[in-house]
């Protein structure tokens, strides 16, 4: 499946759970998109597959604690 380079299918962050400052990711083709749930207006960031990969398990192995 091709994913377009326009972000969809976004998702809040499982790591904010009943926090009130959010990020939602969404999909794009090769990487992600990361926004501001209180701010969308202010638009996204794009990433490249592997840059994800590497901040989630950056995340996963607790590096920003």
């Amino acid at each position: 499946m091709t994913l377009p380079k326009i972000p969809h299918s976004w998702r809040k962050s499982s790591r904010s759970s009943n926090q009130t400052d959010c990020v939602e990711v969404g999909r794009v083709r090769d990487g992600a998109a990361v926004r501001d749930t209180k701010n969308r207006a202010a638009g996204h960031f794009t990433t490249t597959g592997q840059q994800w990969t590497t901040f989630i398990n950056a995340v996963k192995t607790d590096r920003f604690d």
